[in-house]
Parts: C-alpha cells; sequence; structure tokens
C-alpha cells in the first residue's frame, strides 16, 4: 500500500558552497529566483528557490554551523556541491511520520519551522513548514528524502517567481547514479511503497507518486550514455546527480542557456559544472 500522507516528489535540494555565488550561477542559466531567505538559528541555513508547478528546486547554504546541519555540512566536505536530498510532498507530516513508523522506520520529527517572505508588494510574510526525515542511514543511492508539509502555499508558490526565462516548468525526473540500480532503487520502493520498473538501457525507475517526477537510478556509463555529448565532471560514483526538466519551448530553453548547454538526442543539457555539481536537461513537454 503506498503511503497515504505522503505523495509525489515537491523538491530537490541542491547544497551550495556559497548561496549568492550559486544563485548567480542558476540566474544565468535562466532561472528566475526567489529573495535570500534564512532558515531559523538552529537549522542554520539559508536558501534561494526555483519555483515551477507543481514542485521545486531550492539552493540551500550553510550559513552558520549547527548540530542539525551536521549531515549537510559533511555532504559538502566529502562531495562537494549537487543533490544531497529530495523532499516529498506531506499532507499531514504527524501522520506520514507515524505511517513509516508502522513500517519500521523511526522518523526523525515531524519538526515546525518557518522563515521570513518578501513578498511582491512589498510587505513580509512568513513561509511555514512541518517537515519529517526518514533515518539518516536509509538513503537509496546516497540520497536523503524527508517530506515536507506546507502550511502557507502562497508564500511559496508567488506567480511572479515561476517564470523563467529558459521556459522551465516542471522536474520529470532525478536522476541518481550509482553502481547498483537495481538494488538501491528496490531500497527507494521500500522505503516510500511504490514499484519499480526496468529500463530498456539497464535502468530503474520508481514513480514517486500522482503527476510527480520519477526516480531514475542508473550507472555513471548509463548516464553517459543517454547524455553522450555531455561531461559528467564532478558527478560521484553515487548519489543525486541530475534535474530532467520539462521546458514550455526548447527554444527558449536554448536561446536562454546559449553556449551553456549541448544539444543530446532531443534533450538540451547543461553540465555538471556549470549549474553547481547539478547536470539539468531540458526536454519538451
Amino acid at each position: 500500500m503506498a503511503l497515504k500522507n505522503v505523495i509525489g516528489i515537491d523538491h530537490a535540494v541542491v547544497v551550495v558552497k556559497d548561496l549568492d555565488t550559486a544563485a548567480q550561477t542558476w540566474k544565468q542559466l535562466g532561472f528566475t529566483l526567489s529573495p535570500r531567505g534564512t532558515h531559523s538559528a538552529k537549522m542554520g541555513s539559508g536558501n534561494y528557490t526555483i519555483m515551477l508547478d507543481p514542485d521545486y528546486i531550492e539552493l540551500l547554504g550553510i550559513l552558520a554551523e549547527t548540530d542539525h546541519n551536521v549531515p549537510t555540512r559533511n555532504f559538502l566536505a566529502q562531495r562537494g556541491e549537487g543533490i544531497e536530498r529530495i523532499a516529498f510532498t506531506a499532507i499531514d507530516s504527524a501522520a506520514g511520520a507515524e505511517e513509516i513508523r508502522s513500517r519500521g522506520f523511526e522518523p526523525i520529527g515531524p519538526i515546525d519551522f518557518e522563515r521570513p517572505v518578501p513578498l511582491p508588494d512589498g510587505t513580509i510574510s512568513a513561509a511555514k513548514f512541518r517537515v519529517f526525515q526518514w533515518p539518516v542511514a536509509e538513503a537509496p543511492g546516497g540520497l536523503r528524502i524527508f517530506a515536507c508539509q506546507h502550511k502557507t502555499r502562497e508564500t511559496v508558490w508567488i506567480p511572479e517567481l515561476m517564470t523563467h526565462a529558459n521556459g522551465a516548468r516542471q522536474l520529470k525526473q532525478a536522476l541518481v547514479v550509482t553502481p547498483d540500480p537495481a538494488k538501491d532503487a528496490t531500497h527507494m520502493s521500500r522505503l516510500i511503497d511504490r514499484e519499480g520498473r526496468s529500463e530498456a538501457d539497464g535502468a530503474v525507475t520508481v514513480a514517486s507518486g500522482g503527476d510527480r517526477a520519477d526516480f531514475v537510478f542508473l550507472t555513471r556509463d548509463q548516464l553517459a550514455a543517454r547524455y553522450p555529448a555531455v561531461s559528467l565532471a564532478g558527478l560521484p560514483e553515487r548519489g543525486g546527480a541530475g534535474l530532467v526538466l520539462a521546458s514550455h519551448d526548447l527554444a527558449v530553453t536554448e536561446k536562454a542557456l546559449g553556449t551553456q548547454a549541448v544539444r543530446s538526442g532531443a534533450s538540451l543539457v547543461v553540465a555538471p559544472a556549470s549549474a553547481t555539481g547539478t547536470l539539468l536537461a531540458f526536454i519538451a513537454g
């Protein structure tokens, strides 16, 4: 039985060394970014968001060392920049935490937090969340997962932030490299109670739920075969590797990206070295 209180991918967390430098990098790729946000003193982090529909990308940076952000600091030290975590949308975080507990996984949380949000009219509101995590050790393909309940969607999905010069509309896939795609896909399936399916090239896809993006587990060689014109320098042997995004118009995407992207089959692809350790593949849709 699929989890009732946890639905598909909500957002991808890309951890960066310097938030403002990373923001400029992603702006140059044609993304509209939110104003910089600051989390609580306990969390010790800040972010920029790239709002899509119905999901988004979060650029996360450490502002102060705290006990809470030790895993993220370890990730940066060992891997460098890139996709550290994927969030699911939680309908009810407390109920979702109990659901995974009943399946033998001790949740971390739920934890409530908020951050101030400057609104287009010049006022300040707050984005409020309740999140819980699967155990840190339960990281399929080296990818940590958690669930996020949005208490104030109107302060996160702000219409003025949802139009991007590069045409990006929605996440379609989260790419996870691993020496053993079948094993890590099975691990993910067990955590979220959703079946995987094998692809022709040996990759394994696990649906995240609803109309949300899929997880695709594949080896570095399989990823290289999918995007042969793209350098994978900087990607790990195991971990979050990239995102596939739907664009409303690939001609618009191509114009916005210019020389920062290469054509690879039906995709326009930005190398990880040009997007803070994250391969970006734009497809029509």
